[in-house]
């Protein structure tokens, strides 16, 4: 059975897509930017930006059953790559005792140029305590 967990983003319903999506012990949290109250939070700030999206990711990543230790892979998005350890700093407070896979990637751009950072999570809920 599949589980779709909503943000309340304006932009899922034109896009089509779910902030994540849960099929049995499968959890992918979809791209996450840093969208507040239809602007951009902390604007300029690719640490704060980064915090803010894994946040985001996280409250899904609960709604759907998970919880941060069963984050496998995560995936940060840089519109600066020269900037990777503000976001790096921002991952290593929510992620350095649970170290899942990370890449750190530089892109073009996003849908709002404000956005410096875009973050996507992906999780495996145990069904074995012994791992």
């Amino acid at each position: 059975m599949k589980k779709l967990i909503s943000s309340g983003s304006h932009l899922e319903k034109p896009i089509g897509f779910s902030r994540a999506c849960r099929i049995g012990n499968q959890i992918a949290v979809a791209g996450t930017a840093p969208i507040k109250e239809g602007g951009t939070a902390f604007p300029g700030d690719v640490y704060n930006q980064t915090k803010y999206c894994l946040e985001i990711s996280l409250k899904a990543l609960e709604e759907a059953g998970g919880k941060a230790e069963d984050v496998i892979r995560t995936r940060m998005m840089l519109t600066d790559i020269t900037r990777w350890e503000e976001a790096a700093r921002a991952h290593g407070e929510l992620f350095s005792a649970i170290r899942p896979a990370c890449t750190f990637v530089e892109v073009k751009g996003f849908i709002d140029p404000a956005w410096l950072v875009e973050t996507e999570l992906d999780a495996v809920i145990s069904l074995d305590d012994s791992l």
